[in-house]
């Protein structure tokens, strides 16, 4: 651990580079809620984005580019990237170069050697590299692992997961581009949270199979993208990502030898922080109404009363940041490791594979 972030009762200091949506909504609030962090800099060119920062973070000090905090190392002790996906190698190479810890949103990188290579990077200089896979700590998350820790489901035999929206037109930007530099599309955006949640719950995939495709006039990447895992211990997950469903399927259903649990709906983290709500300021964070809750059972449909309501957790994003400043000041391991966002990326490549080529693909070696 650096000398500078060593003194239990320091603030350590956060460079964000990038106030688009995942600067400005998720990464800057977070770190501000967050005991022991400070938002020191927000990297933007932007002027509007400057002044926004300004506005919703006062004091907070402004760079037009990544190189003048590579300048100024020695007063940050750690680098979030919030960045379009096509600079995340590159920035993260240079704030591990300049011997920083780094926390970089999903995803890590286009490829899994690519995220390896940082990996390894980060362990030669004895620094922190993190991604940040918020979906690990959404309401309904949350939920199905204390459900398979207490056995509720038995033997889990499929796992149903879908990001689904209704978007019939497209938005344009980065993240809708066909430039595979971008590193756009539904795969790599919803597909790094989806993935991420199956292996986190279900362990290694054995072979993958995925349909992708672009649906939308005009649009460039895809937006309608289904993936199908088998696992090594037999569980079968399968994840949609999608801007074309006009009718939204269960966002979990998770079926298992004595029960199945069926959730709908997202999360209320996300909407709170787009309305501006922050964690430090909120008597009831993350909670949703009974209204919402999932429903365990067998035999029954849950849509026409079948099982028992089951109280949802408590989203937690907080939870993501406060282990980053833990693993900074104690050296405990960070929540998301750039190994496991490694084997996630290895899913999307296969997945990726298959869709082209019409097979299924085994990790490892061809199907």
């Amino acid at each position: 651990m650096d000398e500078k972030s060593s003194d239990e009762n320091s603030t350590l200091r956060a460079g964000l580079i990038g106030y688009g949506l995942a600067g400005s909504v998720f990464h800057a609030p977070l770190i501000a809620a967050t005991d022991g962090l400070a938002l020191d800099t927000v990297v933007t060119s932007s002027p509007e984005r400057q002044k926004q920062a300004r506005d919703e973070h006062p004091g907070v000090r402004i760079a037009a580019s990544a190189d003048e905090l590579w300048d100024r190392a020695d007063e940050l002790d750690l680098i979030v990237i919030a960045s379009p996906n096509r600079t995340h190698v590159p920035l993260a190479r240079a704030a591990l170069e300049a011997g920083l810890p780094v926390v970089v949103d999903k995803p890590l990188s286009g490829t899994a050697a690519e995220a390896e290579e940082l990996a390894a990077l980060a362990e030669s200089r004895g620094l922190l590299l993190s991604v940040f896979q918020n979906r690990r700590w959404d309401n309904d998350f949350l939920t199905l692992r204390s459900l398979l820790a207490d056995g509720s489901l038995g033997e889990v035999l499929r796992f149903e997961s879908r990001f689904e929206r209704w978007r019939p037109q497209p938005k344009g930007g980065w993240r809708e581009s066909g430039d595979p530099a971008e590193i756009g599309g539904l795969l790599y955006d919803l597909g790094s949270h989806l993935v991420d949640q199956a292996l986190t719950l279900f362990g290694p995939a054995d072979s993958v199979y995925a349909e992708v495709d672009v649906r939308r006039a005009g649009a460039e990447a895809d937006d309608d993208t289904f993936i199908a895992i088998r696992h090594a211990n037999g569980v079968r997950s399968q994840l949609w990502m999608s801007a074309v469903t006009a009718q939204l399927g269960p966002r979990f259903r998770v079926l298992g030898r004595e029960a199945g649990y069926v959730k709908y709906g997202l999360d209320p983290q996300e909407a709170a922080l787009r309305e501006g709500l922050r964690p430090c300021e909120a008597e009831a964070w993350g909670i949703e109404p009974e209204s919402a809750w999932g429903r365990l059972g067998a035999g029954e449909s849950p849509l026409t009363g079948g099982g028992r309501p089951v109280p949802t957790a408590s989203g937690d994003y907080p939870a993501y940041y406060a282990a980053i400043a833990a693993a900074l000041r104690d050296g405990t391991p960070p929540p998301v490791t750039a190994a496991e966002a490694a084997v996630a990326l290895r899913v999307l490549e296969a997945a990726r594979v298959s869709a082209a080529e019409g097979r299924t693909v085994r990790i490892g070696g061809a199907a």
